[in-house]
């Protein structure tokens, strides 16, 4: 797992960004929820690998809890053909089926508006740190989901 991750992320705008080790400290983590982990195989290989970690949009008054999807990876040569695709959309599956309200992701603005994730500012979401707008995204995974929440996403320590 950990050579898919590192070459996913090597050659990419950002580079490499130590995701093979938050991944490690997610899995030790409080955050971590069994189920939300997905690796996608084809003879024996492993071809694409996603995870979904606990996260909390704070204000003054309240907290809610949602998830963050860090890291997704799909292995270079097989980019572009549906592996990414298939991994959200069973992480948000499995999300739905476990009542979860959103799943936020600082990601490429170009890829994840296609599975419907929007600017988080949308919803009066802020990040914990200075990226732009339209990196730091969100999805409400039902109806109604981000009514009357607002708030800066909290991450894990595993992300420290």
């Amino acid at each position: 797992m950990d050579e898919l991750i590192r070459a996913a992320f090597t050659n990419t705008e950002h580079g490499y960004g130590q995701e093979s080790e938050l991944v490690n400290k997610i899995r030790t983590s409080d955050e971590y929820v069994d189920g939300l982990e997905l690796v996608v195989t084809q003879d024996k290989a492993i071809l694409g690998y996603g995870l979904l970690s606990e996260v909390h949009i704070k204000n003054e008054d309240q907290s809610f809890t949602g998830l963050v999807l860090a890291p997704l990876a799909v292995r270079v040569g097989f980019q572009k053909k549906g592996v990414g695709r298939l991994l959200i959309k069973e992480l948000e599956k499995r999300a739905t089926k476990l009542n979860y309200r959103f799943i936020s992701i600082l990601g490429h603005p170009s890829y994840y508006p296609k599975f419907n994730y929007v600017p988080a500012s949308e919803y009066n979401v802020r990040p914990p740190f200075s990226v732009p707008n339209e990196a730091f995204m969100i999805k409400p995974l039902f109806k109604g989901a981000l009514d009357g929440i607002s708030g800066t996403v909290r991450y894990s320590k595993a992300f420290d």
